[in-house]
């Protein structure tokens, strides 16, 4: 019980920590150095040894961290886990602040796919990125204002009598965020000066910015027995905090393990720092050749690797059973979620699905199986991306999960334990 606390009381914390893939992937290096990992830079010449801890970081939104192997890479391979930082959001417009009267609004573009109807009246902050000049340069600085400063307000019941009828928001129009009501006419910037005093710079240092909306709501636990947790982001968040726990659990692996964190999969990874880019296979290329300069070796190590995808999967929803195929409904504490479908969206195939539950059956933690209708459309995931580029075997899996893409989610806490569990014995 108190091995099950802790995991879920530092899971919460990394969630209230990582509003955007900025500060989860501050998170998640500041974890990796606590924990013995050496950061490389992409720029520098690698010195690797077997049972070193590395991590490289992209864009300061994406982390690739790896543990070498003890045996011969072209022997034993790669085990790999991957998962994505980012979620769908609402992102401001850059430099478009507008007053209309007296309010001062900021224009958002949507990131992904958001469920756009759950963000409206919520208590907003800002966090992401900015560029700050500093020392003749630009230099790039996570940011997180973390106070309730914020809000899209829905129009009165009064004023649109279809609310409750299909209404669709427009994005241009009905989604500028509501920041300050002010009667002072100026042309300085509300939120410049706002983050300028965050950071203590003046406003005129401040450049180009990456900044996000999210829910200042922290995440908690749901239920008559406290079974499940709700929060923002847990689509992919819940499934980095398991590589994570996993990968700064086991020291001296037979097989090089790999923990994969995305930025940008919920707009496709084609990026520098997607699973489209060629970051992960940089990385691999400098592991094998640290061992071996023939050619074949890094085609014979791939070979001889494996790869999960994690992505948290959809649960069986009691409102919505029709939306579901009754023969495959993953129920929220019924164990982690092995996701198939036969076009590939998922990487799964049933050699890599019988693998997985092997997995579940040695650490002895159910396994719960996802196929969409067959007459709605499926999702997809880094899976066949990553599988593909590298011609290893993969699994899709994930948590079961109610209301993906919303800002407010909800998981099973039964089911983020046991797929620690199951990442630790794939890694170690």
């Amino acid at each position: 019980m108190k091995a099950k606390q802790h995991i879920m009381t530092d899971l919460f914390d990394f969630l209230d920590h990582s509003p955007t893939s900025y500060q989860a992937a501050e998170q998640i290096e500041k974890r990796l150095v606590r924990c013995g990992f050496q950061k490389l830079i992409e720029k520098e010449i690698w010195k690797l040894e077997p049972c070193h801890k590395y991590f490289v970081s992209r864009n300061q939104s994406s982390i690739i961290a790896f543990i070498v192997g003890s045996k011969n890479i072209q022997d034993s391979g790669f085990h790999l886990i991957g998962a994505h930082t980012d979620s769908p959001s609402l992102k401001l417009k850059t430099f478009s602040e507008k007053r209309i009267k007296s309010y001062i609004r900021i224009g958002v573009e949507v990131y992904g796919g958001p469920i756009i109807s759950t963000w409206i009246d919520r208590d907003l902050s800002i966090a992401g990125r900015i560029m700050v000049w500093k020392n003749n340069q630009y230099e790039s600085i996570p940011v997180d204002l973390k106070e309730p400063l914020a809000i899209i307000p829905n129009a009165a019941i009064h004023l649109n009598r279809e609310i409750n009828s299909g209404f669709e928001y427009n994005k241009q129009t009905h989604l500028p965020v509501l920041i300050q009501v002010s009667d002072k006419n100026t042309d300085q910037s509300v939120l410049l000066n706002l983050l300028a005093r965050h950071l203590k710079v003046k406003p005129d240092q401040i450049g180009e910015y990456d900044l996000f909306l999210y829910d200042v709501d922290p995440a908690r636990y749901l239920g008559m027995k406290n079974e499940f947790f709700s929060s923002g982001r847990l689509d992919d968040l819940s499934m980095c905090h398991s590589i994570l726990s996993a990968m700064t659990d086991i020291d001296s692996p037979t097989s090089t393990a790999v923990g994969m964190f995305y930025d940008n999969e919920e707009i496709g990874s084609m990026t520098r720092m997607g699973a489209a880019s060629g970051f992960l296979r940089n990385i691999l290329e400098r592991i094998v050749y640290s061992q071996s300069s023939k050619k074949e070796t890094f085609s014979i190590a791939m070979a001889n690797s494996f790869f999960i995808s994690a992505d948290m999967a959809h649960a069986l929803h009691p409102n919505y059973i029709e939306k579901h195929d009754e023969a495959y409904a993953p129920l929220m504490n019924g164990g982690p979620v092995i996701k198939q479908n036969a076009n590939f969206k998922y990487a799964t195939t049933a050699e890599s699905s019988a693998y997985f539950e092997q997995l579940c059956k040695k650490v002895k933690v159910p396994c719960q199986k996802f196929v969409g209708r067959s007459d709605m459309l499926s999702g997809s995931t880094i899976g066949p991306t990553v599988s593909s580029s590298l011609s290893i075997p993969a699994v899709d899996v994930g948590n079961p999960m109610l209301a993906m893409h919303s800002i407010r989610e909800t998981a099973g806490v039964e089911d983020h334990v046991s797929m620690i569990k199951v990442f630790r014995e794939f890694l170690k």
